[in-house]
């Protein structure tokens, strides 16, 4: 059977802890990272790690975890993955109410080592051009020379292979209107495990995610009212967690050749293990439930909004920048589900060379705030 291939890079910064980060948009991108400073900086390093090619079902499995996980045991893992399947649903009902004419297909699929997702699109409806609702749920293996180049201490353990863990639900919305926002969410789970033969490899479980907002037009009192959602989720649990997180969106989707972020941020959090895990599931939790409420409203506000050609032009611009994503990027390079991958791209975008807007006018103000991210509430 053919493999697919993914991108395993290993790379060093200060003082923290390995960690992988994760594409649930059919592919799976991982990232090892040492934390801990070595005395002689390493280059970086590139292996690959074989996973297996997806295999489309023809209808979805009642779980995608392994009998040996338990289905009802009450795990992280468990609960992640009925965490996630909920959102699903529930985004995907809100979606469909406020479109009106457009469904979403639905495509399932599994990987013969374990695992697997469900694909969601709505594409050309009434109000949305393209929504996508990815979910994942996947198991692989990290080579031990990437272990042993991540992590010193153990290069003379040599341990075996490291099996991983990541579930995560990621969606981008595209509505038709310019004057209606983007949306982009993902949360996720990862852990890794220890090979019960094998001493010194060891087990690591982290959460990541956020949602953050992309529009054409600024209304303030949209924005807002999106942050303002935001920051009640987080205020739920710490209130250090929106700003702290609300900077993480803001340079986390800063576009380096463009010199400006991409959209006027919410937030996002990774490799976040530093407090109970209970604690942090609710957290994941409470954020993906207040996607709906702070989104829909939005729409409803904007979805029917009059707009000219010179309008869309400038939406389809932004569009553009869409394109330019690192979940999609990742995905590109892994070998994974290609038709899951470019879910987030829009289906119409527009690139204009040297294209300036008036300075003062209203497309002006929105590449302002991109360039310089502001405290909305």
């Amino acid at each position: 059977m053919p493999t697919a291939t993914a991108t395993l890079s290993v790379s060093f910064a200060p003082s923290k802890k390995p960690h992988l980060s994760f594409c649930p948009f059919g592919a799976t991108s991982i990232t090892l990272t040492n934390f801990t400073s070595p005395p002689i900086r390493r280059p970086m390093t590139t292996s690959a790690v074989s996973i297996e090619k997806e295999t489309v079902i023809s209808e979805r499995p009642h779980t995608f975890l392994r009998q040996t996980d338990g289905e009802d045991n009450g795990s992280i893992r468990s609960r992640f993955q009925s965490m996630i399947l909920e959102m699903q649903e529930s985004v995907c009902g809100a979606l469909e109410a406020l479109d009106g004419a457009g469904k979403f297909k639905e495509d399932a699929w599994t990987r013969p080592g374990g695992g697997g997702g469900i694909s969601r699109v709505l594409q050309d409806g009434a109000v949305f051009e393209k929504a996508g609702v990815n979910i994942s749920v996947v198991y692989g293996v990290m080579p031990p020379e990437a272990y042993r180049a991540a992590k010193a201490s153990a290069a003379d353990q040599k341990p075996g292979p490291v099996p991983f863990f990541a579930a995560g639900i990621s969606s981008v919305l595209h509505p038709k209107n310019p004057f209606a926002p983007t949306l982009h969410f993902n949360y996720r789970y990862f852990e890794t495990d220890a090979p019960k033969d094998t001493p010194g490899a060891p087990r690591q479980w982290w959460f990541g995610g956020g949602t953050d907002l992309t529009p054409a037009y600024i209304f303030e009192e949209d924005v807002k009212h999106f942050h303002s959602v935001q920051k009640r989720a987080c205020d739920k649990f710490d209130p250090s967690f929106y700003p702290r997180f609300k900077k993480w969106c803001d340079d986390y989707f800063f576009i380096k050749h463009r010199g400006k972020r991409r959209g006027l941020g919410g937030i996002f959090f990774d490799d976040l293990n530093d407090y109970d895990q209970e604690m942090l599931l609710s957290f994941a939790t409470e954020c993906a439930d207040s996607v709906v409420p702070a989104y829909i409203p939005i729409l409803e506000k904007r979805k029917d909004t009059p707009f000219n050609e010179s309008q869309k032009a400038w939406q389809q611009l932004r569009s553009g920048r869409y394109v330019y994503d690192r979940g999609t990027t990742f995905g590109l390079k892994t070998g994974g589900r290609i038709e899951s991958i470019l879910v987030s791209l829009p289906l119409t975008a527009r690139w204009e060379y040297d294209h300036k807007p008036e300075e003062g006018s209203e497309e002006w103000k929105l590449l302002d705030a991109c360039m310089n991210p502001k405290d909305w509430i």
